[in-house]
């Protein structure tokens, strides 16, 4: 896939990164002429500033946007299952035994009014005006609206229901509860199937044959997700962030997120830290997790 490539950005201030409960938002120049972003538990939307194209990715899938000028300015933005679950049921256009799937991801599409509300979100987070964070949550509100709107089929199923972690298959959902409720430590496969209620086996080819990854995949990307909210919201130190999402080795936890993130735990921790203090989430104790 490849985005329209338009004239060069002017210089910018360095990443930032908001971090909310329902969503987040990374804004960073291109280092260079292409980015992947890993598969990850939320929906993904890129948008790189200087186009009117828009790329989308559901929970789970990777990406890789191309054609890229460096110092580019991109703006990736990560929403909770939860926030578009919750739109659409505030919308009436969800329903029981329903869910929604995503049209057009991977492909960029041409959409100025999508990318017109994603710069805004861009320009909120750069400049960090008073009152920045509720703009930021109003805006996400708007996307969430417009990606139903257009982007999104309801297809009924009997299979699939809500859970805490977003629309499931049920066959999976204690295991994938399971997991979110054990990122912190080294989990088995058999010990995950057990909370499907199937053999190790059989639990690993139902699950990479409806998610399109395996459970260690996917145990990853909710590890990479909560350590990425800990790093903003915290002041832990780096090797504690990794031993509370199960990696007790610095160096390795560092490796992973970096190859998910394409930023190093300090450097994201930097980017977090970068919005003014009176705006930013207030750091929690470790007994809130």
């Amino acid at each position: 896939m490849s985005i329209t490539r338009k004239r060069g950005p002017e210089p910018g201030p360095g990443p930032r990164v908001v971090v909310e409960e329902e969503f987040s938002a990374e804004w960073l120049e291109a280092t260079r002429r292409e980015i992947e972003i890993a598969a990850h538990a939320d929906y993904v939307v890129v948008h790189v500033k200087g186009t009117s194209d828009v790329i989308f990715a559901a929970p789970q899938q990777s990406l890789r946007v191309l054609a890229l000028v460096k110092g580019q300015e991109v703006l990736t933005l990560r929403l909770s299952p939860r926030v578009l679950i919750e739109t659409a049921l505030r919308l009436k256009v969800l329903r029981a035994g329903s869910h929604f799937t995503l049209r057009k991801t991977f492909e960029p599409v041409r959409d100025p009014d999508l990318s017109r509300l994603i710069e805004n979100v861009s320009k909120e987070i750069q400049s960090s005006e008073s009152g920045w964070r509720e703009v930021l949550n109003s805006l996400v509100n708007q996307i969430s609206i417009h990606i139903l709107r257009f982007y999104s089929n309801i297809e009924r199923s009997d299979s699939v229901e809500l859970s805490r972690v977003g629309m499931v298959d049920r066959r999976l959902r204690r295991a994938i509860e399971f997991m979110h409720d054990n990122c912190h430590r080294e989990l088995q496969l058999s010990e995950i199937a057990q909370a499907a209620y199937l053999s190790p086996f059989h639990f690993a080819h139902l699950f990479k044959s409806i998610t399109g990854t395996t459970p260690r995949t996917y145990l990853s990307s909710v590890r990479i997700e909560r350590a990425r909210r800990l790093l903003a919201e915290t002041d832990d130190s780096i090797s504690e962030v990794g031993a509370r999402v199960g990696y007790e080795s610095q160096s390795h936890f560092t490796n992973l997120f970096k190859d998910a993130t394409g930023m190093t735990p300090r450097a994201f921790r930097k980017a977090a830290q970068a919005i003014p203090r009176s705006e930013s989430v207030t750091p929690k104790s470790k007994q809130e997790y």
